[in-house]
């Protein structure tokens, strides 16, 4: 069965519509490409068809992107040449889209071709966007709902099937940045005001039909086959276009500190791409994208924030035997800034929530951080008051542990003390019902301990979710020894609704994301503390692509909750405790009143707006700077080191159960260089044997919190890697 059909009309409109088999929203596979190909072919042959319309199957949307199995194929069918392979299979899909844009016209006098349209119903993304761009007009449904756009470079690389040479003589390089470069997606009226489509309409498919009818020789010509074309802006040896690209080489580089070769290839394509003819502009993209598609770093950008993140939010750990355990009606215990996050993200899901906090005014409060929320959604146009009242109507905020009555899930996010949850947990319990699972949103509490204070363990679990809720991504779910698979699925298919990324893991201290991102922040904190220049430390972190630097971070996330955590640390593990060096720097800070942003002053000094001027000079008064400074690769690996043995700890100890969580948990949960394709993929990169070596030697230089774990050891000297070794599917437990 064909994911492309034809069928032409009595007005000898030739209608092909896209239905991709078995898949909710289209998806471009090698497959369809030759079946769309034979289409287009044979309607330009047949003379009773005076024009071609390209629609979907797919209500709602026209396609999501590309098949990667494809780029896959290309590599393997080309044997010992896979950038031949990829080369040679992406210049095909440029030639069956430049055959629809060329549309069987006489390529000297230009007359004679086939006007082709493009009607979207709504969504278009990536190739979906590509193809439509081929053509000679673009219609969309007047859909809200609908995002057009060309996302490839959040996933590590960029559009290669034409869409990136044709935006940008399409609209001009500055006009095209913020859809190439950021990946910015728009609905259909702004993808109209922007230049990227043409027409807004009711019905895009009668539209369409209508303008292939009408439309002369000159209207299917692109501007940039037209005699005398310049492009918008001006090209890079105009005036003005000299300044757009030295901008936007200066503005890529600031952005991406160097480590995404995709947004670089990208920005070489557009320059390349300009100084030549359509067709070598074409080639040169090919070029470019062969060259991205060939770094490790795109390929475990894709297999991270792509293949295995839609993994994860498909359910692909969830207990297999088990029910649906979709959320009707969830309780939130405490309506502090978590709290209120939580129930603003659960009612956009259409969640009943039931808010409770001690006080009534502080319950009231948490629940008008949902109506804040709107009304700054509200003044973007982004959302209405309709649609506030609606969301708002959904929340009942109160102190009446009796209205948790019918909630069929519990998420406590309460102070972060034993006592006040078990005191909670107790109460609830007296009201839920025996069906009701009960999560806490502890960050550092282990959820076995927790669950004593509950009756039913095999209920209890946890959700941490990380803050701002409303814009993070990741939500880490914990099992603690007795939960059970219901309360798994329960939280799994929660954050499904929610339309958040989870991960799952075992029961420890500091679970996973934390785990691993506090020896980052303590890293950081000792070199401080050996005199190497906080500039040094935090630039360093930036280069090798961290969004914050740990004593930025720090400072972000409040010294005082540092303090309080290495206080509860030291408690817990007595004479092994590891980070007493760390701790004169934290309760230092912490005895100054630096308390970080919160305060107005930390590792970094703040205006009285709380912007942030640069770092603080009174940390050389207390630590002087060393006269010997490290080098840049040192201190980077010091602080990536750091984080990634945590992971591979993690992953011996049963903590993870999969490497995908890993990777994908690392990135979204705490902005692990994205670059890499997180901590396990980074280390493939680098090689276990070099991994475990470079942990020897900071081990003799710094100390025993980098010697290697037994299982890259026994990886390095077995020559493995983390994807071979334990697959995308396997656990390593």
């Amino acid at each position: 069965m064909s994911d492309f059909t034809m069928k032409t009309d009595a007005d000898g409109v030739a209608l092909i519509t896209w239905d991709t088999v078995g898949k909710s929203m289209n998806v471009m596979s090698q497959q369809a490409f030759n079946n769309l190909s034979d289409l287009i072919d044979q309607a330009l042959a047949d003379e009773a068809v005076k024009g071609i319309v390209l629609t979907s199957g797919k209500d709602g949307t026209f396609a999501g992107g590309m098949d990667l199995n494809v780029i896959a194929k290309m590599k393997e069918d080309a044997g010992d040449d896979p950038a031949r392979g990829v080369f040679e299979g992406v210049m095909q899909m440029h030639g069956v889209l430049r055959k629809i844009e060329l549309a069987g016209m006489d390529p000297k006098t230009q007359k004679g071709g086939k006007p082709i349209a493009t009607a979207l119903p709504g969504t278009a993304l990536g190739i979906g966007l590509e193809l439509p761009l081929s053509t000679h007009r673009i219609f969309c449904a007047d859909n809200p709902k609908a995002k057009i756009g060309l996302p490839e470079i959040m996933v590590g690389i960029f559009p290669g099937a034409g869409g990136t040479t044709r935006l940008v003589r399409k609209m001009g390089a500055m006009a095209a940045s913020p859809f190439l470069l950021e990946g910015k997606l728009s609905d259909p009226q702004a993808a109209k005001r922007a230049g990227i489509i043409d027409e807004v309409v009711a019905d895009p498919v009668a539209a369409a039909k209508e303008w292939v009818l009408i439309a002369k020789d000159a209207d299917i010509v692109k501007v940039w086959d037209a005699k005398g074309y310049k492009m918008p802006g001006g090209a890079p040896y105009h005036p003005a276009g000299f300044m757009t690209f030295v901008g936007a080489s200066a503005m890529v580089n600031g952005k991406t500190q160097g480590v995404y070769p995709a947004a670089k290839a990208l920005l070489s394509a557009v320059y390349e791409g300009a100084l030549v003819p359509f067709d070598t502009a074409l080639k040169v993209e090919a070029r470019w994208f062969t060259n991205v598609l060939m770094n490790p770093s795109s390929a475990a950008m894709i297999r991270s924030l792509f293949i295995n993140k839609e993994a994860l939010e498909k359910g692909a750990v969830r207990p297999k035997d088990v029910a649906d355990q979709k959320v009707r009606k969830v309780g939130v215990l405490g309506a502090g800034m978590m709290g209120a996050g939580i129930t603003l993200v659960s009612a956009q899901a259409g969640i009943e929530v039931v808010l409770i906090d001690q006080k009534q005014e502080a319950a009231d409060k948490g629940k008008a951080y949902t109506a804040s929320y709107m009304d700054k959604g509200i003044a973007r146009k982004k959302a209405t008051e309709e649609k506030k009242a609606e969301l708002l109507g959904r929340i009942t905020a109160t102190t009446d542990y009796a209205a948790l009555k019918g909630c069929d899930l519990i998420i406590e996010a309460v102070f972060e003390d034993p006592k006040i949850k078990a005191d909670v947990t107790a109460r609830v319990e007296e009201v839920i019902s025996e069906d009701c699972i009960f999560a806490s949103n502890t960050s550092t509490l282990p959820i076995t301990s927790l669950a004593k204070a509950s009756k039913r363990p095999d209920q209890f679990i946890g959700i941490h979710f990380f803050s701002p809720v409303e814009k993070m991504l990741l939500v880490e779910i914990i099992k603690g020894k007795e939960t059970g698979d219901v309360a798994v699925a329960k939280a799994l298919d929660y954050v499904r609704q929610i339309r958040k990324t989870p991960i799952v893991v075992n029961d420890a201290r500091f679970f996973y994301a934390n785990r691993c991102i506090i020896p980052y922040i303590n890293e950081g904190m000792r070199m401080i503390a050996e005199g190497v220049t906080p500039a040094l430390v935090e630039n360093a972190a930036r280069l090798v692509g961290m969004p914050l630097g740990p004593l930025q971070l720090v400072d972000e996330t409040s010294i005082d909750l540092g303090a309080k955590i290495a206080r509860a640390t030291k408690a817990a593990m007595g004479d092994t405790y590891p980070d007493g060096a760390v701790d004169e720097v934290v309760f230092w800070m912490e005895a100054e009143g630096r308390l970080g942003r919160k305060s107005n002053a930390g590792f970094y000094s703040y205006d009285e707006k709380g912007k942030r001027q640069g770092l603080w000079d009174g940390i050389a008064a207390k630590y002087p700077t060393a006269e010997e400074q490290p080098d840049l690769i040192t201190v980077q690996h010091r602080l990536l080191f750091a984080q990634v043995l945590e992971a591979v700890r993690a992953l011996e100890e049963g903590v993870l159960e999969d490497i995908r969580e890993g990777d994908v948990g690392a990135i979204l949960g705490w902005g692990f260089a994205p670059w890499s394709g997180g901590p396990f993929s980074w280390l493939d990169m680098i090689g276990a044997p070099y991994a475990a070596e470079r942990c020897d030697q900071l081990t003799e230089a710094f100390g025993d919190r980098f010697a290697c774990p037994a299982l890259l050891r026994e990886m390095a000297d077995k020559n493995q890697s983390f994807y071979d070794r334990f697959g995308t599917t396997a656990k390593a437990a």
